[in-house]
């Protein structure tokens, strides 16, 4: 072990807290087996659409060769001139259940719900463990070791006017002597212009994009307490 690197020494950590893990995991259920595969060896390559309708026009084919021969023997009269029963059309409880699941078929996926890859608009907030950092001691079993996971998402959609304010209350201080003020700097990032140019561009697509008249919007701000009156719109949205 003295001919051993650090690098050597990291990687050969690494392993045995995989194998802790693994331990853990496959003792508590929390791992399949068919999970565990797909870790190591990645998913099972699945035919393509193309494969599978070519297979099922293939089958549905033959079966229509079968219906029509198993026809023509019916038709078929026997030795004593009397031709034989039409096969029945009528199918078993478990035939219906059969042809329904089809196993090739891709299952839904999330019903319907967006993922959180969808909101591309979103402020994004990192949200960190006060009392636990990767490195440290389960705090549960007190045998293994903490590492990281990929990170979950959590997407809290709220209600804002249209036209949001932040008022900024700028501390000014006076001399007693000389009667100069000084005031605090703005945060940095803040113009000196009243409206942002996202503002004006809000206007804008919410009267020829929404169809919202300016007056609407006018008493839809005053009522979310953002007052901004037709005519500053109109100012507003010619600079556009």
């Amino acid at each position: 072990t003295d001919t051993w690197t650090a690098e050597d020494r990291q990687v050969l950590i690494q392993v045995v807290r995989l194998y802790f893990w693994l331990l853990f995991a496959l003792k508590e259920t929390k791992l399949s087996l068919n999970r565990f595969r797909v870790m190591i060896f990645g998913e099972k390559a699945k035919p393509s659409k193309s494969r599978r309708a070519k297979g099922a026009s293939s089958s549905t084919s033959q079966n229509e060769q079968e219906a029509e021969a198993s026809s023509d023997d019916a038709q078929e009269p026997d030795e004593g001139g009397v031709t034989a029963s039409e096969p029945s059309t009528q199918t078993s409880p478990e035939d219906d259940s059969a042809s329904e699941t089809d196993p090739d078929a891709e299952p839904r996926r999330g019903h319907g719900r967006l993922s959180a890859e969808a909101y591309t608009g979103v402020e994004r907030v990192e949200c960190r463990h006060q009392e636990l950092a990767p490195g440290d001691r389960c705090p549960v079993c007190g045998i293994g070791w903490l590492y990281s996971l990929p990170p979950g998402n959590e997407v809290r959609i709220n209600g804002h006017a249209l036209l949001s304010a932040i008022r900024y209350e700028v501390e000014k201080l006076r001399c007693s002597a000389c009667g100069e003020r000084f005031s605090a700097p703005l945060p940095e990032g803040v113009g000196d212009e009243k409206y942002h140019p996202s503002a004006r561009a809000a206007l804008a697509l919410s009267r020829y994009f929404l169809s919202v008249p300016f007056y609407r919007l006018e008493a839809y701000q005053a009522m979310m307490g953002v007052p901004v009156p037709d005519a500053t719109q109109w100012d507003q949205v010619e600079r556009v």
